[in-house]
């Protein structure tokens, strides 16, 4: 199975003044730190490398996770330095860790879907990148994908219009070889990744069955813990 990079090092404003002593990946869900349960989840899927792209506090995360053996995993840390990245800067710095194909997660997100089809689908489709996506029409957040035939035609958080019934799940998987194209070299957020893919028709899809969990907000995480004895 390919290795996985976890996006952690966000601020996560919108939970303080939690957040300002602990990250966000360490939020006490049901007595344990969220990224425990993540973590779980995804040796559950196959995965058996993770990389944690890490800022603020990570050396918490660090300290809580360690390399990893704990979950049955192998873990290594890419930490922003003094400068956030950007979620896309994240993962460049992270590239000498990954390999040359990988999926990429948010550090609040917790996606019980199918790893092995999803990374079969990218390889099926001969694209650089792949998004997962769900339709969502609305329902947990607000839809933001146009998505077609294996391939993502749309992808706008700002502009949306009524064929968007998807929303982006939360997991990608992309080649190395993106992330060093000299052309998106100033990007920071990763969402202008996915949009400069979909301009030049590189960017696959790949439609999840199970809904999305994250924790980026009070109401998702009672959600989540609602949700945890269905799981």
């Amino acid at each position: 199975m390919l290795p996985c990079a976890i996006l952690c090092g966000g601020l996560a404003t919108r939970l303080r003044p939690i957040t300002e002593t602990i990250p966000k990946s360490l939020i006490p869900i049901r007595g344990e730190p969220f990224i425990a349960h993540q973590l779980r989840l995804l040796q559950s899927k196959g995965i058996g490398r993770v990389v944690l792209c890490v800022g603020f506090l990570g050396e918490a995360i660090e300290q809580f996770v360690g390399d990893g053996s704990s979950f049955d995993l192998e873990v290594s840390y890419a930490f922003d330095g003094g400068v956030p990245l950007g979620t896309a800067g994240a993962i460049r710095n992270a590239l000498p860790l990954l390999g040359d194909e990988f999926f990429v997660l948010y550090g609040d997100s917790y996606l019980n879907c199918d790893y092995g089809g999803v990374a079969r689908a990218f390889a099926d489709s001969g694209k650089p990148g792949l998004m997962t996506i769900y339709r969502n029409r609305d329902l947990y957040d607000a839809s933001n994908v146009e998505a077609a035939e294996g391939s993502i035609l749309r992808y706008d958080k700002r502009c949306r219009t009524p064929a968007m019934e998807y929303i982006d799940y939360g997991l990608g998987v992309f080649e190395r070889s993106v992330f060093e194209r000299p052309q998106l070299d100033q990007i920071r957020d990763l969402a202008e990744v996915y949009q400069a893919l979909v301009a030049t028709s590189e960017l696959a899809s790949y439609e999840a069955g199970e809904r999305f969990y994250e924790i980026g907000s009070a109401s998702g995480i009672r959600d989540f813990e609602e949700s945890l004895g269905n799981l």
